[in-house]
């Protein structure tokens, strides 16, 4: 088997949405639930395969802390790993030999990065853009207007957690 007919193959037992963009070049959209969807670069060049998704762009403050929870997760993460690119924007990336490629590792793959990406979003968002989510509350809240996609970081309003910020694994 191909690593193209390996990639398609997989992609259509995954019931993913995906568009062939040339030879060994797909573009895959992971559907989530904190970060509704994560768009997913696989390409199987002569001698590798890699995957690159774009998580966050650059955070607006909190650098320093964004990057050591990123380094951090690196350590947990499955054949992938966090980077940023020359502006800051956040991605996941990841490369393998070409001929270690099949429907299950690449399935673990995916897998891996739609639980980092999706389960990391709101702690990236929480840690590098509090000061715009609050902003954001405040003003919806001076409006009436609805407040349903800004739930997940309700504690932020609250004086005491903000002082303390997010909660970090280790």
């Amino acid at each position: 088997m191909t690593a193209d007919s390996v990639i398609r193959s997989t992609l259509d037992a995954a019931g993913l949405s995906y568009e062939q963009k040339g030879d060994g070049r797909y573009f895959v959209t992971l559907p989530g639930t904190k970060k509704l969807q994560t768009n997913c670069w696989l390409i199987a060049g002569e001698h590798a395969f890699s995957v690159e998704a774009f998580v966050c762009r650059r955070p607006d403050e909190a650098h320093e802390e964004v990057y050591r929870y990123l380094l951090r997760r690196n350590a947990k993460l499955y054949s992938v790993h966090y980077t940023v690119d020359a502006i800051g924007d956040i991605y996941l990336v990841g490369r393998l030999a070409l001929d270690a490629v099949t429907e299950a590792e690449l399935d673990k793959i995916l897998g891996q990065v739609l639980e980092a990406a999706d389960g990391d979003f709101n702690t990236l968002l929480e840690i590098g853009f509090a000061t715009s989510i609050k902003r954001e509350w405040d003003w919806r809240v001076s409006r009436g207007e609805s407040l349903a996609n800004l739930q997940a970081f309700k504690h932020l309003m609250e004086p005491e957690s903000a002082a303390a910020g997010p909660v970090m694994d280790s």
